[in-house]
């Protein structure tokens, strides 16, 4: 089987047109920053991280995304370093299988917080929720996910919740600003520059889902009335969203699979929830053509599922033993093959995610002086622990070929518990 054959059948490209994409990039972000989506939101985070992270200083530090709560204090040194007290982690409210009201759930968030509320005057909370942010850093909850059972939430404003709770409660009055975790994830770089000093900062993440932000002029902002141009904010860009990336006929059968076909399109090329699925529709679609042994064809079109991490280490290891593949009888052909296409799938992936960082960065502008370049904070299981094609390496490759050769410096970077970082970072500077 030529490998090359069955993916140029199948419009499916190993290689990335990034001058194309750049462009695309480009111009969706500029549609939504004037408030002509696209399938970029690009939503103002509220957020001016221009005011230096003060050192010594302690702030309550909430983190939710997913069935756990953790609370923390946190306090930074000189340094920049984070210094992470009175840490605790809960179930978060509405996944404990009992419906919760509005009282409940908000009165089992100050439950949680009341051990350390008199620690600190702020509270910096990173809710990774689809949430609307405010001017004054609430935040609006939309809708919930990941199964929290609390109905009368949706529609309010948490961090008000919150306030009023923890008042009702003991009388303590705490201020609480709200953001998710990308947003997080870049305010997290912020701590690292207080002993380096950069010119801008982004947050990566590239996990079971992925989303980047960055930090736009002002005067950039159409959709946004009365901002003051000579300031910046950071905005979430909600990029597994982005449309502009061509799909093959292979992503386009991935995707009629999923529960939501045409959403986060960007998101299914990707990020590790979505990996396993596609390489699986590859798979299928060779087995289909008729490019495996028999066993191994008849094997692979009974499965309905194949996770990132088997495809993944097959991939890297073809004879590797302990995953779904020890199902299936394989010859080295059917070996060579899998992990010939496995390549190209990663290989795309990692073309995809140089791009997308890069027109962040391009974005922002910064970076042109080496003294000061721009700071990529990147966070995600799925950019760490994948191990086909060199993924990680490959994609910071990729980021010195196009950021170099436009001139712009650039240093990445991984802060531990970004999540909770990045929300102490903005309970103390917001």
């Amino acid at each position: 089987m030529k490998v090359a054959e069955f993916f140029k059948k199948n419009n499916f490209h190993k290689e990335v047109d990034t001058k194309s994409l750049l462009k695309e990039f480009d111009s969706q972000m500029s549609s939504g920053l004037d408030g002509n989506i696209k399938s970029l939101k690009m939503i103002p985070a509220y957020l001016d991280i221009e005011k230096p992270v003060p050192s010594d200083t302690p702030v309550i530090v909430l983190d939710a995304g997913g069935t756990n709560l953790r609370v923390a204090v946190i306090w930074f040194d000189k340094s920049g370093k984070p210094r992470i007290e009175d840490f605790n982690k809960y179930p978060m409210p509405g996944t404990t299988g009992v419906e919760m009201g509005y009282d409940e759930f908000f009165d089992k968030l100050a439950e949680y917080i009341e051990p350390v509320s008199k620690r600190a005057g702020n509270i910096g909370f990173c809710f990774s929720y689809a949430t609307e942010i405010t001017p004054t850093l609430d935040g609006k909850l939309l809708h919930w996910t990941k199964q929290v059972a609390a109905p009368e939430v949706e529609g309010k404003m948490i961090g008000t919740g919150i306030a009023e709770a923890l008042k009702k409660r003991n009388g303590i009055v705490l201020d609480v600003r709200i953001l998710n975790d990308t947003v997080a994830t870049l305010l997290a770089g912020k701590s690292a520059g207080m002993s380096r000093r950069y010119s801008s900062y982004i947050g990566f993440i590239l996990g079971t889902g992925t989303n980047i932000a960055y930090i736009e002029s002002n005067k950039n902002i159409g959709k946004v009335s009365g901002l003051p141009h000579d300031r910046s904010m950071v905005i979430n860009v909600e990029s597994g969203n982005f449309d502009g990336a061509p799909q093959s006929d292979i992503d386009k059968r991935m995707d009629a699979a999923t529960r939501d076909p045409g959403v986060g399109t960007f998101e299914k090329m990707i990020s590790g929830g979505y990996m396993g699925g596609l390489g699986l529709a590859v798979l299928q679609s060779a087995a289909e053509e008729g490019h495996f042994s028999k066993t191994a064809a008849e094997s692979f079109l009974t499965w309905n599922d194949l996770s990132t991490k088997d495809f993944d280490d097959f991939v890297a290891n073809p004879f590797i033993t302990g995953s779904q593949f020890d199902q299936v009888e394989l010859n080295d052909a059917d070996r060579r093959i899998i992990m010939e296409l496995g390549e190209t799938v990663f290989c795309r992936a990692a073309g995809l995610v140089a791009a997308n960082v890069s027109a962040a960065v391009l974005r922002s502008g910064a970076g042109r002086d080496k003294l000061h370049p721009v700071c990529i904070n990147i966070d995600g299981s799925t950019y760490y622990k994948t191990r086909s094609v060199f993924f990680k390496s490959r994609v910071e490759q990729g980021l010195r070929e196009i950021l170099g050769g436009r001139g712009v410096h650039f240093e990445t970077i991984s802060v531990d518990d970004a999540p909770m970082v990045g929300a102490a970072v903005a309970g103390l500077i917001a």
